[in-house]
């Protein structure tokens, strides 16, 4: 199989569903957002949506003369991508679901069979963009333009998502760590102490639950009352900054980490977050290397831009038995 074709990357989130159609060149074709489906407990819609989605982006390349090489679909929780199962999504309520096996049903129901697919995590997909020397441009029909001086490909990279919930992803060496599916799972640990005690990390340090906690129809709503002078909302930003300096500060000390990247929907705040994140992770961290912590410069697209690296892998890597294992995120060393 060559490289030639359009790839479609969908980035599955706890809210949203972020999609990606870019050319052979490059180019992003098309980007739309569109919900999760609720109540979804068995993916049965997602998979419906999948193969809508796919049969949209086939008729939208060919009518850029190309046609759809592949689809790289990344979702959140603890994701086995070898199996192609997400084995628990507390966010969407799934645990051993098939999601790749449901999703290529869909598919050849759909008549889009014959396009490969490949599985993986929205996290170690979101890492895998931000540690990679091309960056997709910022609107459609953009050129793709290659900086190699911004490659982390060496050393520890943590890439830390503050969306719905709370995960990361480490980089060593130019490697996403998998951990057979389990790495990175910071935001299930449990509180012990303080006034959180009891409660999981991302049901405090996360864009949710700043959101929640604030009363807030969204975490950007609770940005704008912090601004105005909330004291609730103040409250619950503080207390989210508060645990996930806890949180970045072990993750450093632990895989000495050089730098930190903080993407999300919780990032876009700026300064906001990012002044006194740095202040309070660099209290945690007396007599260790500080790492620099720099926000994601794919913003809350690197998972779905990720996802289009997982399916060009598709289409350039020698043919491996199943699209899981092309899926793999393990591998950094890709090109767009």
């Amino acid at each position: 199989m060559t490289a030639d074709g359009a790839v479609l990357g969908i980035d599955v989130g706890g809210t949203s569903i972020k999609v990606r159609l870019v050319a052979d060149d490059g180019r992003v074709l098309e980007e739309q957002r569109v919900p999760t489906p609720r109540d979804d407990l068995h993916a049965v819609a997602l998979a419906g949506l999948v193969a809508t989605l796919g049969q949209r982006a086939r008729t939208l390349a060919r009518q850029h003369g190309a046609d759809l090489g592949a689809i790289g679909l990344v979702v959140p929780g603890v994701v086995d991508e070898d199996r192609g199962r997400s084995v628990l999504s507390v966010n969407l309520g799934w645990r051993d679901v098939p999601v790749r096996a449901l999703v290529e049903g869909a598919l050849r129901a759909a008549g889009v069979d014959a396009v490969p697919l490949a599985f993986g995590h929205d996290v170690r997909a979101g890492a895998l963009a931000e540690v990679h020397a091309a960056t997709p441009a910022a609107t459609p029909g953009g050129p793709l333009a290659t900086d190699p001086a911004t490659a982390l490909g060496r050393g520890t990279v943590a890439f830390v998502p503050v969306g719905t919930g709370l995960a990361s992803a480490l980089v060593v060496d130019g490697r996403v760590v998998s951990g057979g599916g389990w790495a990175g799972e910071i935001g299930q640990v449990r509180i012990r102490d303080g006034a959180h005690a009891g409660l999981r990390v991302e049901e405090v340090a996360s864009a949710g639950a700043v959101a929640r906690r604030s009363g807030s129809p969204s975490a950007h709503d609770a940005m704008l009352r912090v601004l105005d002078g909330d004291a609730v909302a103040r409250r619950a930003w503080d207390d989210c900054v508060d645990v996930l300096a806890d949180t970045l500060a072990w993750l450093t000390a632990v895989a000495g980490c050089h730098t930190l990247i903080v993407g999300g929907g919780l990032a876009q705040s700026g300064p906001l977050l990012f002044d006194p994140l740095r202040a309070a992770v660099a209290d945690r961290l007396t007599g260790v290397r500080l790492p620099e912590l720099v926000g994601a410069r794919h913003g809350d697209a690197a998972g779905a831009i990720g996802a289009v690296l997982l399916a060009r892998r598709v289409l350039v890597a020698p043919a491996r038995s199943g699209s899981a294992r092309a899926g793999s995120t393990d591998a950094v060393t890709v090109t767009a």
